[in-house]
């Protein structure tokens, strides 16, 4: 059969979507990007905030007009919503003929040939008002699953990536053990648990043979890798192994703890040419009393000692974090202090979200008191100084000499060509744009001397290195 598959959320969902194509492809079913065409559809959802669970249930509908007028034969709903509300999914909407959680990605074959999957007793209720044209989730209620998903992927599993073919996402572990009051990733992804760094070797070698250039390690906290194994140090002794792989130019790491980065990884983060010295560290706040409140182990102190410990053994290391501001009981106090912070600290790269009150998180017991438009105008104003403080360092950049890694055409003019330096990651960061430049000389995956010559808000533009050079004598 033809098979279609939608997938949203993170580059950790990405992975599990890659990995169901893989298996399909593999039980010898075809694939198509066009749901209109397919016999079966796969939608593989997210369920971390309101938003998210939102643009879920819009694609579930929208694949399920396919059945009543297409060819669409058979729809299949999996991932972090399907683990979440399975058994309101199936009764709310009935075209869904089998619906998997994170943990029964192997099941995808069976599903997509017909097989009854059993459902969860754990799920809990979704309410949504079908008959609206954007319907509306307002959960009322939550009840932790009774067992917990245990899955996880390995080198000999079948894997179609679904990215461009110079890069691609290694889940290194699945899961976490934290219990940060405004997250539901525990309930829905399991415990933590790490992969056997041969195993994240040879899938790495695979995609090295394959053309993959750049390697993003990705976890719930990539620091913690190897811990749960009593394997202390792993993760910098992965790195280093990683670095010895044929091929690879990039490794970069993403979703870093703040509490469980050690020195050895830094200092394999330093001393090693293909890992990117790139730190991507969600903190989600720096105002004491919200930390403690979020259940996040750290202070404002702390962080202030961690960043200045990362810059002195990374020299050159660009950092990305993430905020979230609205978190109940937040004051105007609350976000000067996270607004010092970001002016103190000067991040690279730069994201607030706004609190989303979820059923099933610790938090959830406690008043939503901050109001949504408070939430938006406190999430504007860090930007707008983060804005600024990229403003200037971009301007300072100018006349930089760098290496460029070409990830294709840029969609708003055809002689540019869009890329991005070793401080940036694809899809979340700014982008390099290659100008005055014939795009026929430069592929997709190739790596290219630049000379940095502006600055568009948070972009860069650049041009050939050589002809830059030329221009200037």
């Amino acid at each position: 059969m033809k098979i279609g598959l939608v997938s949203l959320g993170c580059p950790k969902n990405l992975v599990d979507s890659e990995v169901m194509l893989g298996l399909a492809r593999d039980a010898g079913h075809q694939l198509t990007p066009d749901p209109a065409g397919a016999d079966v559809i796969v939608v593989n959802t997210c369920a971390f905030i309101d938003s998210a669970k939102q643009e879920s249930i819009d694609a579930i509908l929208e694949m399920a007009r396919h059945k009543t007028a297409g060819n669409c034969q058979r729809l299949v709903v999996t991932g972090c919503l399907a683990e979440r509300y399975r058994d309101t999914l199936r009764k709310e909407i009935p075209e869904i003929d089998a619906i998997l959680g994170t943990g029964e990605v192997p099941d995808i074959v069976r599903a997509i040939g017909g097989a009854t999957i059993p459902s969860s007793t754990g799920a809990v209720p979704l309410t949504f008002h079908r008959s609206q044209q954007s319907p509306v989730t307002s959960p009322q209620s939550a009840t932790a699953s009774q067992s917990l998903p245990t899955y996880l992927y390995d080198s000999d599993t079948p894997r179609l990536l679904a990215t461009p073919r110079h890069y691609a996402y290694v889940k290194i572990a699945e899961g976490c053990d934290y219990k940060c009051a405004f997250c539901i990733i525990p309930t829905l992804r399991g415990h933590y648990r790490s992969r056997p760094a041969d195993s994240i070797v040879r899938e790495a070698e695979s995609l090295a043979a394959r053309g993959v250039k750049e390697l993003l390690l990705i976890s719930q906290d990539t620091t913690f890798y190897g811990i749960d194994r009593q394997e202390r140090g792993a993760l910098a002794r992965l790195l280093r192994r990683l670095n010895a792989v044929p091929g690879l130019e990039w490794i970069r790491l993403l979703y870093l703890y703040p509490t469980t980065i050690d020195d050895d990884t830094l200092a394999a983060m330093a001393e090693c040419e293909h890992v990117c010295k790139y730190i991507d560290l969600p903190l989600q706040h720096a105002s004491n009393p919200v930390l403690a409140r979020m259940k996040r182990p750290g202070t404002r102190q702390q962080y202030d000692r961690l960043l200045d410990r990362i810059r002195a053994r990374v020299p050159g290391v660009s950092l990305r974090t993430t905020f979230i501001v609205g978190f109940p009981g937040e004051t105007a106090a609350d976000v000067e202090e996270l607004t010092s912070f970001v002016r103190a600290h000067e991040f690279d790269h730069l994201g607030v979200f706004t609190y989303s009150h979820e059923e099933g998180t610790s938090a959830h017991a406690l008043e939503n008191d901050v109001p949504q438009r408070v939430k938006v105008r406190r999430r504007n104003g860090i930007m707008g100084v983060q804005k600024r403080l990229v403003r200037q360092r971009q301007r300072r950049r100018i006349g930089e000499r760098a290496r460029m890694l070409v990830d294709g055409p840029a969609g708003e003019h055809e002689l540019v060509l869009r890329g991005r330096l070793a401080s940036q990651a694809p899809d979340i960061d700014a982008s390099v744009y290659l100008t005055e430049c014939d795009p026929s000389r430069y592929r997709s995956g190739e790596f290219v001397e630049v000379t940095l010559v502006g600055a568009r808000d948070y972009d860069l533009i650049a041009r050939p290195w050589p002809e830059v050079l030329e221009g200037v004598l």
